[in-house]
């Protein structure tokens, strides 16, 4: 594989300011003066703020108002701000993103003017998305309006008052292979401040078009190479934040910390030096000498072989085919990961360590900083001088459950101050998770807040976005275009695979996974032969039940030879009723105090709503009594909650995967060790051993004697932080309150009286 392309980078960025808020969304004024934004705050909502690009002023607030405020854009002269304004209370609520705002969020584009004063509606739009770029109401030629892609209605322009609608423009897609209907819409259309072209998010890549002037009835553009008007696929491997320069002479798009400037006249250049080699070669081919006929061939004498052939004139040379490349810049900022300063040691416990079959009786550990230094039988363990003690006597230790089907969808956008998903999976025990399919970017972010301390709960990983039919993959070189995507730019070191097309296409995929050092996993839509050809090509993970059961002997034989991790999210198991509705109504949710502590109320409200089966048409038990096969064979299982029911969920998983026969520690090795080694980080994590991270709960009572003890949680530590399973208060090495949640404020009173958030009960 050719090698990734290196860039200059831009390093010792400096911040600008030094609020605590989440601030988002930069536009630069016309001027380069000012950087506005907009902030978020779960407690007191969202401003618009501005500061100068010098950092010499302090920042100033623009709006009075609270509210959701997202998607920044200046005026063509720089005198207004043009942004999108929801409701506050609906983007609390907004828990579970899809990416999309419902029409409860009550969207409007609005207007103020750039030094701040009174907002202005534009114009009422209900729904939108929720995701940056997309949807973003932009200047454009004319200074008197604004502009907005709007999906199928087209790109849009109207007054500052809203009216006189008028479409400019639509634009399609590309097909997406085997797909029906018509063409898709893109994401994102942005139109040039001079109005004579676009650019295109779709698919995502970006593209460039023509935008034709409008003499009725508006045009309709494809991006695909066969339009009626000039396009240009400007990116292979993708693109996001897609947006143009004032003077419209360069367009720019990023992605990950890449950030790429596409100049228009030196793409005129090359395209104009494409168009002349093309010429030249017709010209060419029509005065090349018309080849003798075969006849009259056979009939001439052999040629002297060696007799030079004088009279044939030398081929002129080939004229090469240009391909323009944008200028690459990477940002790097550099920030502390958060790491713990102290020795602690845990003494007296049972330690369920998951090297090999080691269960130690009475155990002590110690930890330093955010590493674990030793692990053995008590008394044989030293203890450094100077250590925090604690006396496990009575409790079981084992490693942090380590979720590698987790999907967390939470606020794309504007991110959130903290997440309540994240608290609850961490306050059960889940210490890693990986997310396989993010839909959004937004997933890479949230990781870095989480890597620095700024949010709590579990280490985050991912996949990214997913890889589609919609990539539209016709060769191995386009497999390598995609992955770079993830290789060079996410850093996501495993890739999710989804039906991206026939047995060739996915071998490409797993092909281009192996050059470019990335993981992956994939899933086979509840088609058991895809499932056997995943397994035989080498696919490293297998995602959801395989549908059919029960295994024969040459199914479980496969699987060990493959050594494919198998993670069944029995959950969401294929073939009858899913596992998830079978707890949903046997569990008192109300009942279960540290869910409601960290779970908004209304998001349990929800899942009160939901199908009742009778306990022997649930499938999760015959899946599970293969998973049993499965791992007595010598394959690998994984464990996945698919994000259902946050926290609480993975224990559901975990006793529906043991509940075939599986043995206790068997299943718990699936939850820790075997799931860490499946993504990559077995070194690091998944056992109790010297060396390792330190993350691991501390359980009331023995999952061994009963495997529905791994929800007896008493305490939780990750990176080496110890808290409270109950509150997430932290007690190693600081003694640090969680802080009110925002949704506390809006629970209903629990027993006693008091809102459910408030109390501390296990």
């Amino acid at each position: 594989a050719p090698e990734p392309q290196t860039a200059p980078a831009i390093r010792n960025a400096r911040r600008l300011t030094t609020a605590t808020d989440v601030e988002h969304g930069p536009a630069w004024s016309p001027d380069g003066q000012f950087i506005a934004y907009v902030t978020w705050n779960d407690e007191t909502g969202g401003r618009v703020h501005r500061v100068r690009a010098d950092g010499s002023a302090q920042p100033e607030r623009l709006t009075a108002m609270a509210a959701f405020y997202d998607k920044l854009a200046y005026s063509t002269d720089g005198s207004r701000l043009i942004a999108v304004r929801g409701s506050k209370m609906h983007r609390l609520r907004t828990l579970e993103d899809f990416g999309d705002h419902n029409d409860a969020a009550e969207l409007e584009y609005v207007w103020l003017p750039a030094t701040g004063g009174a907002v202005s509606r534009i114009a009422w739009v209900a729904g939108g998305s929720t995701e940056q770029g997309r949807e973003a109401p932009h200047a454009g030629p004319d200074p008197d309006r604004v502009y907005v892609w709007a999906g199928r209605e087209g790109l849009l322009s109207m007054r500052y008052d809203g009216t006189d609608i008028k479409t400019i423009v639509k634009v399609t897609a590309p097909a997406i292979p085997g797909g029906q209907g018509p063409p898709p819409s893109p994401d994102e259309v942005v139109l040039s401040p001079d109005g004579k072209r676009a650019l295109v998010r779709a698919s995502r890549n970006v593209y460039m078009i023509t935008v034709p002037p409008v003499g009725g009835a508006a045009p309709t553009v494809s991006v695909a190479s066969a339009s009626s008007v000039p396009t240009w696929r400007m990116t292979k491997v993708g693109g996001d934040f897609i947006g143009w320069t004032p003077d419209s002479k360069a367009a720019y798009f990023s992605i990950g910390r890449s950030f790429f400037l596409h100049d228009i006249a030196t793409q005129a250049e090359v395209d104009a030096a494409n168009r002349a080699k093309a010429e030249t070669e017709a010209k060419r081919a029509a005065e090349a000498p018309e080849k003798p006929a075969e006849k009259a061939a056979e009939d001439q004498p052999a040629p002297d072989a060696e007799k030079p052939d004088a009279d044939k004139p030398e081929a002129p040379p080939k004229i090469p085919t240009l391909e323009y490349e944008p200028h690459r810049v990477d940002v790097e900022i550099i920030v502390d990961k958060d790491k713990p300063s102290g020795t602690i040691a845990l003494r007296n416990a049972r330690l369920i360590t998951m090297k090999g079959d080691e269960v130690i009786a009475r155990g002590d550990m110690v930890i330093t900083n955010n590493r674990i230094m030793a692990v053995g039988p008590s008394g044989k363990v030293r203890i450094p001088a100077g250590a925090t003690v604690r006396d496990m006597r009575g409790k079981t230790i084992m490693p942090g459950l380590v979720d590698i089907h987790a999907h967390t969808w939470v606020a794309w956008g504007v991110h959130r101050s903290q997440v309540s998903q994240f608290l609850a999976q961490l306050a059960f025990g889940v210490t890693t998770q990986r997310d396989p399919q993010t839909s959004s970017e937004d997933a890479l972010t949230y990781q870095d807040l989480m890597e620095t301390g700024q949010l709590i709960g579990p280490r985050l990983y991912s996949t990214g976005p997913g890889i589609f039919a919609a990539d539209n993959i016709k060769s191995l070189a386009d497999a390598r275009d995609v992955l770079r995507r993830y290789s060079d730019h996410y850093n996501t070191k495993t890739i999710k695979q989804y039906m991206v097309g026939d047995r060739k296409v996915r071998q490409w995929v797993i092909m281009a996974a192996k050059e470019l050092g990335l993981t992956p996993t994939t899933e086979g839509g509840s088609n058991f032969t895809m499932n056997l050809t995943l397994m035989q090509d080498g696919y490293a993970g297998l995602e959801h039940t395989l549908p059919i059961s029960p295994f024969f002997g040459d199914v479980v034989k496969l699987g060990a030879a493959s050594q494919i991790t198998y993670t069944p999210t029995l959950i969401v198991s294929y073939g009858g009723p899913i596992g998830r509705q079978h707890f949903l109504t046997t569990t008192d949710l109300d009942a279960e105090r540290r869910l409601r502590r960290f779970t908004p109320h209304d998001e349990l409200d929800k899942w009160k709503t939901t199908g009742w089966n009778r306990a022997d048409q649930y499938v999760y038990p015959l899946h599970a009594a293969q998973l049993t096969k499965w791992v007595e064979g010598g394959g690998k299982v994984g464990l996945g909650s698919h994000g259902e029911v946050q926290g609480l969920g993975t224990h559901w998983e975990l006793w529906m995967m043991a509940s075939g026969g599986m043995a206790p520690h068997a299943a718990l090795r699936a939850a820790t060790i075997d799931s860490a080694d499946a993504i990559g980080f077995a070194k690091d994590l998944g056992s109790l051993e010297a060396g390792k991270l330190a993350d691991l709960i501390v359980l009331d009572a023995n999952p061994l004697a009963d495997i529905r003890n791994t929800a007896k949680i008493a305490e939780v530590m990750k990176n080496g932080r110890l808290y409270d399973a109950a509150t997430l208060d932290e007690t190693y090495p600081r003694r640090k309150p969680l802080g009110e949640q925002w949704w506390w404020k809006f629970e209903p009173p629990a027993a006693g009286g008091k809102a459910t958030g408030g109390k501390s009960s296990r």
